[in-house]
């Protein structure tokens, strides 16, 4: 179901010419989304009607200043009881750009926060490696404790220390 609304979205998108302005619309209300556990229970929440998730989230998307295209559909998903489905409509959504953009997304997990400077280097690397457009999303999970884990579609490498304790670990087992 939130393949067919993304797609529905991408076309009418890719017809308006607003692929760049619903895809920063969408990402906005995203945010909204993580930054509010209130806002995240209406969406994700049966209990909410549909008229009161549409009047919600018509009040919160104008106060937000999301037009054009994204206002109208994420109008018609909360009225249409899909708004529990947003996050992977997005997803999908953010897939299709991707795909029409020549662009591929790499996932970077690190232990902290990486400063703006070696962002730009891993991006460099991945974009050298290979031959595209590199989006990269960072994720912190301090439990790597260091080293990076980077997921480029089915590939993945993890150079981070949990991993490599974890095998000095093994082998250290393994030699009694």
């Amino acid at each position: 179901m939130a393949g067919r609304y993304a797609t529905a979205l991408f076309e009418l998108a890719l017809e308006s010419n607003a692929i760049d302005a619903v895809t920063s619309d969408l990402a906005k209300f995203e945010a909204l989304i993580t930054e509010s556990p209130d806002l995240a229970r209406l969406v994700r929440s049966p209990v909410f009607t549909a008229e009161e998730q549409s009047r919600a989230v018509t009040a919160l998307l104008d106060k937000a200043g999301i037009g054009g295209l994204a206002n109208k559909f994420v109008r018609l998903v909360a009225e249409n009881r899909r708004l529990f489905a947003i996050s992977d409509i997005v997803r999908g959504y953010k897939a299709m750009v991707a795909k029409h953009k020549g662009e591929v997304t790499a996932q970077v997990t690190a232990a902290e926060k990486l400063s703006d400077a070696r962002l730009a280097e891993i991006k460099s690397s991945l974009n050298s490696v290979t031959g595209k457009d590199v989006q990269v999303g960072v994720q912190i999970d301090p439990a790597i404790i260091g080293g990076l884990i980077v997921k480029l579609g089915s590939r993945m490498v993890d150079s981070s220390l949990r991993t490599k304790l974890n095998a000095i670990k093994f082998a250290m087992k393994e030699a009694r």
